[in-house]
């Protein structure tokens, strides 16, 4: 079995640690995914003396994307959109509305949400207004307004 080594992490890593900590994990992992993604440095004396460094700059790239997440926030409160489905008998809908086409029609409002940042448990099967929620940020939320109508 490999030996565990230390390495200084660049960026934060989920379920690992966060920029600036120095960690141990095994070899292959740090050759096969840490390193080649410039996420975290072998732990050397020179690394290890840069590590104030890497939580400086860990601080600031964390306030610059809440700071986006905010204003990105504010847009989506303002914003509403409609999407048209094909609806039979008794108005039900052929097919629904995935996070696919909730991305797709905010992309058409000029706002770009990442679907896989929705809080959509299953796709929308009802006509009407219904709101999603994305995280954009670990404390910052939004609630998106879909709203689902006849096709005409």
């Amino acid at each position: 079995m490999a030996t565990p080594i230390q390495v200084v992490l660049q960026r934060e890593v989920h379920n690992l640690g966060e920029s600036g900590d120095v960690v141990r994990v095994r070899p292959g992992y740090a050759r096969n995914f840490l390193y080649p993604r410039s996420l975290a440095l072998p732990a050397t004396t020179g690394n290890l003396a840069r590590v104030e460094e890497f939580r400086r700059l860990a601080r600031a790239r964390a306030d610059a994307a809440r700071k986006q997440a905010v204003t990105t926030a504010e847009q989506l409160s303002a914003v509403s959109v409609k999407i048209t489905r094909a609806v039979g008998e008794e108005n039900k809908m052929y097919g629904s509305v995935t996070a696919k086409d909730i991305e797709s029609a905010y992309a058409e409002k000029g706002i770009t949400i990442d679907r896989k940042l929705m809080e959509l448990p299953e796709p929308i099967r009802t006509l009407g207004l219904t709101e999603v929620k994305v995280r954009l940020y670990a404390d910052v939320t939004a609630a998106l307004r879909v709203e689902v109508v006849k096709q005409t």
